[in-house]
């Protein structure tokens, strides 16, 4: 687990919502591991080939964390925000698809019917939340480095069975690091549910 960076949440100039003086977001890269979501199947795990297992409480089937992936971890309540689990997913979305376009991604896209994010028919990156007295956990996953990839050969990814993943340095012509990836989805996140975001 490399820990990028940890954000508290503030109010922007143009926007003030309540209850944010709790609120964070953790921006990070595990070590690989297969997380399993709470109904999720674990026939579509594969092969382990010493990747640890763990069934957290997520919605959504299998998914693979591991280095060259940014996992971000919002912690809001969002009695500041919308009180609506689909307005949420579909805001990490948007953070996910401006954080892309920032990075020079062209073509990132939603597909009807399913969570995440796509290029090219390939899915690059996961989305699997958890909402507590509407305190968000979980969040999101993206594909950065080509290092990560082969990782999903071990599981049939979000239970999508014949669906490839990609990542980010796919589509460039010079790759990026994780760390950069990161300042792109800081600036994202900060467009989309209208707030700044204070290193700690």
């Amino acid at each position: 687990l490399t820990t990028l960076n940890g954000y508290n949440v503030h109010s922007s100039e143009s926007h003030t919502h309540s209850f944010q003086d709790k609120d964070a977001i953790i921006m990070l890269q595990h070590t690989p591991v297969y997380t399993l979501g709470t109904a999720s199947d674990p026939n579509y795990i594969t092969s382990q080939d010493n990747v640890d297992i763990i069934r957290i409480e997520r919605g959504g089937e299998v998914t693979c964390h591991a280095p060259g992936q940014l996992t971000v971890y919002p912690i809001l309540d969002l009695r500041g925000y919308k009180q609506d689990i689909h307005w949420y997913m579909r805001a990490l979305e948007e953070c996910i698809l401006i954080a892309l376009e920032k990075a020079g991604v062209q073509g990132a896209t939603r597909e009807e019917d399913l969570t995440g994010v796509w290029v090219q028919n390939k899915k690059i990156a996961a989305l699997g939340v958890k909402v507590r007295r509407w305190v968000t956990m979980h969040g999101l996953a993206v594909n950065v480095e080509q290092s990560c990839v082969s990782y999903f050969d071990g599981i049939v990814p979000c239970g999508l069975v014949g669906r490839q993943v990609c990542c980010i340095n796919d589509f460039l012509d010079e790759p990026m690091s994780v760390a950069e990836f990161s300042v792109c989805m800081k600036e994202a996140m900060e467009e989309v549910f209208e707030v700044a975001l204070v290193e700690v």
